[in-house]
Formats: C-alpha cells, sequence, structure tokens
C-alpha cells in the first residue's frame, strides 16, 4: 500500500488492479483490460474514439496501464494503438474528490464525433465493435428542459445536451441552449415528471472552457445496460499535433442541483467560468416585466401573432394593466417588431412612432426591451452569413469581422437613436449545425453561439452601459455574455401524456438556473400556459423566483378562458408582496 504525501487517498497494488480509496470513493482500475470500477456507481469503460473527417477511430491494441503520483493527484494513463491517430492514450486524473476522464490523440485530422466512456475497438481479447460503460443507477437526471417532460428518467433512457433543437419530433431539448453540461445519476426509480429522488447522487460533468467547446452536441446513449457519451464535432475542429478532449469529471453530491454547483465551481476553479456576472445588475433589471408574446397569441384568433405587435395594442394592453395597479418596471415588445431578423429596424406600419413611443414609457419610469431573434440571416447579405453546399445563407456568422461591425451599427441604431435599454435574445436553439456548413472562421458549435452572443453583448453595452440583456443559456460559461437568464417557454405533458402542472416546472428550471448561474438575475417568462388556474398558480409562484413576467392581459391563448379584473388584482398583490 502507498499514500500520497498529505492527502487521504491510499493505493493498494495487486496483479490484476491498482485499488484507489480517496476518503470519498473507491476505484478499482484494472492493469489488464481497459476499464475502471467507480464502486457503487459505474464500470467504466477506459476506450475513446475520435473519428475524423477520414474514417473511423478503431482501438485495435489496449497497452497496460501507466500509474503516475503527482503531488495530490493519482493518473492512470492507458494508450492505445489507433486506426486514425499516431498515438492516443485515456486517462483517468483522480483527486480526493474527483475523477476527471479524457483521451488524448497525436496526430493530424478534422474531429466527427468523439466518444468517452466507451468506443469501437478491437480488445486484446479479440472481442470486437462497441463496447460501453456500464451504470449501476437507476434514474439520470437531465438539465435541460424536454419534451416530454421527464426531469430524472430511467438510466436507460438518452439525453441530449445541446445548442441545435426546435418543435419538431425528437428535437425539442434545447429549451435552455446551453445548458449545463453535467448529468447526474441516481440509485433510486425515477417517479413523476418533476420529481427528483433522494441521494446520493453521481454527478458527470464537462470541464471545458469556451475555447474547447466547439461541439453541437453532448450525448448520453445507452444501450442494453451500457452507455457511452457522445460529443459531436461535426468536423468543424481540426487537430495539428496534440488534441485533448474536455474531461468528464465524476463527483459524489447529494443532490443533482449540488452536481450543477459542483459543475460550476470547478468550472470557475480552473478559468473556465466567469466567477459571477461581467456588470453588477442595476436596480431596474429586477422590475416586474411585461412581455407582449401570451397578449399576441391570445389576441390573434386565427392569424399569426406576429402580425399583432402593434404599438396600439401595446398601449391598450399596458392599460389595462395600469388600470389594475399593474405597471411593469420593464416592457418587451415581441415578434415581430422588426421588418426583418437579420438586420432589424421598426416595421413603419406596426410601431410608426417607436422612438416617441419608448421616450414616453422612459417619462413613466419603465424601460423597453426589444425581442431578437439569433441567428436569423434575413436581411443580411451572404458573405455575413453561415451558408450551406449551395450558397445560401443559413445563420447569420459571428465569427466574419464585417457581421461583427454591423452588429455594432444596429446597436446604435436600436439603443442609441431609438432609446431601447436591451434585448430579450431568443432561438439560440437554432445554431447551425452540418458537416457541409461554412464559416468564416474556425469557430463551432457552443462557442460560436458564445462568439454571437459576445458580440451583441459587447457592443450593446458600449452604446448604452445599463442595457439588459436575457438569454436561455444557463451554462456557467455563458455568465460573460448575458445579465438575466430566461426560464423560457413551458411545455405540456409527461412520457404518460398527462399535463405537468406549469409551477412544478417553473420550479425546475429555477433551481437549474440558480445552481449554474448564482449571480444572474432570473426572467421567470410566463408562456405558454394551459388554463387560467395554472396561469394563477404560475403568476403566484414567480415573484419568490424570480422577476415576475407578465405575459397575459386578456385572455389565456390555449384555453380561451378570460383573465377578469379580479385575476388582474390578484398579480398587483403578489407584485406588491
Amino acid at each position: 500500500m502507498s499514500a500520497l504525501s498529505g492527502s487521504t487517498m491510499r493505493i493498494t497494488t495487486t496483479d490484476t488492479a491498482y485499488h484507489l480509496d480517496s476518503g470519498h470513493y473507491r476505484l478499482t482500475v484494472s492493469r489488464g483490460d481497459p476499464s475502471a470500477e467507480l464502486e457503487g456507481w459505474m464500470t467504466l469503460s477506459l476506450i475513446a474514439s475520435a473519428d475524423t473527417a477520414g474514417g473511423r477511430d478503431e482501438t485495435y491494441e489496449t497497452l497496460p496501464p501507466v500509474l503516475v503520483e503527482r503531488g495530490d493527484e493519482v493518473i492512470f494513463e492507458f494508450p492505445q494503438r489507433s486506426t486514425a491517430w499516431e498515438s492516443k492514450a485515456v486517462r483517468l486524473t483522480c483527486t480526493p474528490e474527483t475523477i476527471a476522464l479524457d483521451v488524448r490523440v497525436e496526430g493530424d485530422g478534422v474531429l466527427g464525433d468523439v466518444t468517452l466512456l466507451g468506443g469501437r475497438a478491437v480488445l486484446n481479447t479479440g472481442a470486437s465493435g462497441t463496447f460501453r460503460s456500464a451504470p449501476h443507477a437507476k434514474g439520470v437526471f437531465n438539465p435541460t428542459p424536454t419534451h416530454p417532460v421527464q426531469v430524472v428518467r430511467p438510466v436507460s433512457a438518452p439525453v441530449a445536451l445541446t445548442v441545435v433543437g426546435d418543435a419538431s419530433p425528437g428535437r425539442l431539448h434545447a429549451v435552455f441552449s446551453p445548458p449545463p453540461l453535467a448529468l447526474a445519476f441516481c440509485k433510486e426509480e425515477p417517479d413523476g415528471a418533476t420529481a427528483v429522488p433522494g441521494g446520493p447522487w453521481l454527478g458527470a460533468s464537462v470541464r471545458a472552457g469556451i475555447g474547447e467547446l466547439t461541439f453541437t452536441e453532448l450525448a448520453y446513449e445507452p444501450l442494453d445496460g451500457g452507455a457511452l457519451l457522445r460529443f459531436d464535432y461535426e468536423g468543424h475542429t481540426e487537430v495539428s499535433g496534440r488534441w485533448t478532449s474536455p474531461a468528464v469529471v465524476f463527483r459524489t453530491a447529494s443532490s443533482p442541483y449540488e452536481v450543477i454547483e459542483q459543475h460550476r465551481a470547478d468550472l470557475v476553479a480552473h478559468g473556465m467560468a466567469p466567477a459571477g456576472p461581467l456588470h453588477e445588475p442595476h436596480p431596474w433589471w429586477s422590475e416586474p416585466i411585461f412581455c407582449g408574446w401570451g397578449a399576441q397569441c391570445a389576441r390573434a384568433g386565427g392569424r399569426s401573432p406576429v402580425e399583432l405587435s402593434r404599438q396600439d395594442l401595446y398601449d391598450e394592453w399596458l392599460d389595462r394593466l395600469a388600470g389594475h395597479g399593474l405597471v411593469p418596471g420593464t416592457v418587451v415588445i415581441d415578434d415581430r417588431w422588426q421588418l426583418t431578423y437579420g438586420d432589424p429596424a421598426p416595421d413603419p406600419e406596426k410601431w410608426p412612432r417607436l422612438r416617441e413611443w419608448i421616450a414616453a414609457r422612459h417619462e413613466r419610469g419603465q424601460r423597453v426591451l426589444l425581442w431578437w431573434r439569433a441567428w436569423a440571416p434575413g436581411g443580411l447579405p451572404p458573405e455575413e452569413c453561415v451558408t450551406d453546399a449551395g450558397g445560401r445563407a443559413v445563420a447569420a456568422d459571428p465569427s466574419n469581422p464585417a457581421y461583427r461591425r454591423r452588429i455594432q451599427t444596429i446597436m446604435e441604431r436600436l439603443l442609441g437613436d431609438l432609446g431601447a435599454d436591451g434585448f430579450k435574445v431568443d432561438f439560440t436553439q437554432w445554431s447551425p449545425s452540418g458537416t457541409h456548413l461554412k464559416t468564416y472562421g474556425s469557430t463551432w458549435g457552443f462557442a460560436l453561439l458564445h462568439e454571437l452572443l459576445a458580440t451583441m453583448y459587447e457592443a450593446a453595452k458600449r452604446v448604452k452601459p445599463d442595457a439588459l440583456m436575457v438569454t436561455h443559456t444557463p451554462h456557467p460559461a455563458f455568465g460573460d455574455v448575458t445579465d438575466m437568464i430566461r426560464l423560457n417557454d413551458v411545455l405540456e405533458y409527461d412520457v404518460h401524456g398527462d399535463p405537468v402542472p406549469a409551477v412544478d416546472q417553473l420550479r425546475f428550471r429555477h433551481a437549474v438556473a440558480v445552481a449554474a448561474m448564482p449571480g444572474h438575475l432570473i426572467d421567470t417568462d410566463q408562456w405558454p400556459m394551459p388554463s387560467r388556474a395554472d396561469w394563477l398558480a404560475y403568476a403566484e409562484a414567480q415573484p419568490a423566483l424570480g422577476v415576475p413576467a407578465l405575459y397575459y392581459v386578456e385572455s389565456i391563448d390555449n384555453s380561451g378562458e378570460p383573465i377578469t379584473g379580479a385575476d388582474l388584482d390578484l398579480v398587483a398583490t403578489w407584485w406588491r408582496r
């Protein structure tokens, strides 16, 4: 037995394995096959694959692990012969509380899929194909809202943490885009759409800064009692020389929300996320919000709601609210106040005097945010866009200096000339995705989204230092490109087709956002609502969980139920409380 100096970690060596007792976990590392047993939690496959545009990465020989003791770390390195790389090794870096798993390769190639906790191989025994780890858990916590709603799902169900999605089947998992890159495993059966079993929990979080987040999706892929993690780089990350993957960090916790807190703390400690918001909140940021989208939807009556982003209607709605003591500090003018999304300017038919309207709201002590559709190419020249194989503009390209200059001009027009006070940024989940897409620069995935938001954020603050930027991006590394995290659209049903109370969804999302970005304000959102009763329950809970946002004035869009004056009086009471 050996012990690291000044550490609680103890290593025992036998002919077949290394036995590590850290004081917080027990790990048995095989000296033969590439595997390790994290006692009580998971059998770790120490195979990994880093596919390239040139073909699949398959391990064709595994070598005995190399043990290195360094300070308070124990490192097990598993060299592997690869069909795609000059050299490859999977590493376990163990500290008293954490185990970090990554893969290091050397050579040249453009990354496709990278898998950890498993991959393709021909083992020394002759077994071949795809190998996976074996979770000894019953449930896995997913930090991003999905439809159907299932916060903790069976460990046999997949999870996607991504910046790509929409409401199409199999794609409604980017409500947070990006979410925290942290999964949590529990030993109890999940029960209920938003219920969270008791502990203990095992966290598996991704340690990577913005520069390393060049993939579009991290997928947990279970199959027949096994599972692996797949990072999708989509052929946009070039390796020349040595490359190390993001590390997956394992650590025990008392709850999944503590897992997210640990994830954030780990990123901050490694200089991969800011310790808090870039700017101190201005007092007006915490004032209640009125967003007109719900009222637009409720009034639409078969028309498109975007037709009803109109100056006269917003005045009508705000007047009714004021008559019941509801005077929001912030008004969000929602989709579609602008002529084009990519280079927005007011639609003169809907908002004929927007500058004067904003000034009048300022005189009443209110601020005005404009809804902004992220990535939208409409109104942009193709050369400032991500383009497809046919040269068609797919998304705005923040890696292009010309687009960044355009954003500065837009900010001067909207925040300076018009006098707006910030933006509600939506649709970050429409991040470009595809191996054939072309950008001006080399950034991709989560990192390209961060560059898009950073371009907006920095330009806005140059024009108006107290401009408020609201996003739905509760990943800790995005703390420097947002001031407020919006909890985003409410979903409907669980896996059995039963309705999930909106307020239960609110509490889950709030807990995730606060754990990931504790210093940021929370926009509690409020759309869509299935019924008046759901809306009232949601509205009552909002002030205790963040900045209350009111979307409805006359009726509920989904049910058609009218909103009475007494209902609005209740909301006013809750706001005052």
